[in-house]
């Protein structure tokens, strides 16, 4: 994982940072690590999660390893953008249960000199990019890829192996219904 370089930081300027990876490999966690440095140095702070995550948490963002910060609960982006407005740094979490207009929304926030935080799936359980990842990753000064271990053979894990059957683009779950898994032991599950 490259660490953000705090050195290189853009003056009088808003920007965009994308934490992506798959299930298990700390995508949370590093997002609420960021935020709460942000908290610490006293910037106004807003965080965002989705309604349809409720896994852990109501009104939290939580990682796997149960840390957590309070979130806003917003049923679509439109919601960020009229939130923040007295925001200096602005997280969102699960990106990939948003739609294409958060990335519309990201670019409005950092062209009005807000950081911007977001961390979310780049890849759904089949291995097929998660919009709308892609066009943030696209778009974003900073990029983090973040990699989980594979619970089959060790490798480094950059998918996210769906254990239940359903072909559902879109499962909310955790363990009990998704692992990390590397290249090789990826696979689509029959019910495809």
């Amino acid at each position: 994982m490259m660490e953000f370089q705090p050195h290189s930081t853009p003056k009088e300027t808003g920007w965009i940072e994308v934490i992506a990876g798959c299930m298990f490999s700390g995508k949370t966690e590093e997002l609420i690590r960021r935020l709460r440095r942000a908290q610490i140095a006293k910037q106004r702070v807003k965080i965002f999660k989705p309604k349809i995550d409720n896994r852990y948490a109501e009104n939290k963002i939580v990682s796997h390893s149960e840390q957590s910060l309070p979130s806003e609960v917003v049923t679509s982006a439109q919601e960020i953008l009229e939130l923040s407005q007295d925001a200096q740094v602005i997280g969102i979490d699960e990106a990939q249960f948003y739609e294409s207009d958060l990335v519309e929304v990201c670019n409005k926030l950092a062209d009005s000199g807000k950081r911007v935080l977001v961390a979310g799936l780049d890849q759904d359980y089949r291995g097929i990019p998660f919009e709308p990842m892609p066009q943030l990753l696209a778009v974003a000064e900073y990029i983090t890829k973040t990699l989980a271990i594979c619970v089959n053979c060790g490798n480094p894990a950059d998918r996210t192996q769906r254990k239940i059957k359903s072909t559902d683009r879109v499962l909310v779950g955790a363990s009990d219904s998704y692992e990390a898994r590397c290249r090789k032991c990826h696979y689509i599950p029959e019910s495809e």
